[in-house]
């Protein structure tokens, strides 16, 4: 559900024609995906929308209750109202502004992280060099990992994380997937064009790091996430 689709009746409204083009009696996790106000849109109570969410939860509509872009201060007032069982925030070795906020509530609580762009939107495969220029139209234009001041050190890192790619016989994406899903919580969602790239991006689960390898891997990835400053918002929108 958008920011805009956030009153009880919308909720449920949305939920029904969910049901009807999936062709399905229950979905397993339905998500608000940006808080209320966002993007300029209506501040609607977070209790009215779990209201709904939890009326389509006792009607067995839905199994799981999830948020996505909500900050620890959200996350809390959500719970408040309901069970969440997840939380999808944008992270990955280039973007971890969620382990200083959310992360350590989701620990404790048992909710589950399921990371979003957790390739850094293709960053973290090294296919883009310093050369690449991004179509206008193209979101990651206006990542901000993408602008130079952060572009240039995230070029410094992927090339010392090629040294350990390198002996685990696995490519750069596999190794950000695998110390992702190695961190509390964690889980990815990783885009794909390609069958193939479906393929690989599963292989990463079978990337075995060890706690030495996950201390480099971190200490590499900070030296992008030191220069970022503390938005939660990876573009500028």
């Amino acid at each position: 559900m958008f920011a805009n689709h956030l009153k009880y009746d919308q909720v449920i409204e949305a939920c029904e024609h969910s049901l009807k083009n999936l062709k399905t009696d229950y979905i397993d996790l339905y998500q608000i995906h940006w808080p209320a106000g966002s993007f300029g849109s209506e501040i609607v109570p977070i209790e009215e929308t779990m209201s709904a969410l939890n009326h389509l939860k006792k009607q067995g509509k839905i199994r799981s209750i999830g948020v996505s872009n909500f900050s620890r201060t959200q996350l809390q007032e959500a719970s408040h109202y309901g069970r969440i069982d997840s939380l999808q925030p944008p992270y990955s070795l280039f973007w971890r502004s969620v382990e200083k906020d959310a992360m350590p509530y989701c620990i404790e609580n048992k909710i589950a992280i399921i990371a979003y762009s957790p390739l850094a939107q293709g960053l973290l495969t090294g296919k883009f060099g310093f050369d690449h220029k991004f179509d206008p139209q193209d979101n990651r234009a206006k990542n901000k990992l993408f602008q130079g001041e952060n572009f240039e050190p995230a070029q410094i890192a992927l090339e010392k994380l090629r040294l350990i790619a390198q002996p685990h016989n696995c490519t750069l994406a596999q190794l950000a997937l695998a110390w992702l899903i190695a961190q509390p919580q964690s889980h990815a969602i990783a885009g794909a064009r390609h069958p193939e790239q479906v393929t690989a991006n599963a292989q990463a689960a079978s990337v075995q790091l060890s706690t030495e390898d996950l201390h480099q891997i971190d200490s590499i990835g900070r030296i992008v996430t030191d220069h970022l400053d503390d938005s939660p918002v990876m573009w500028n929108w």
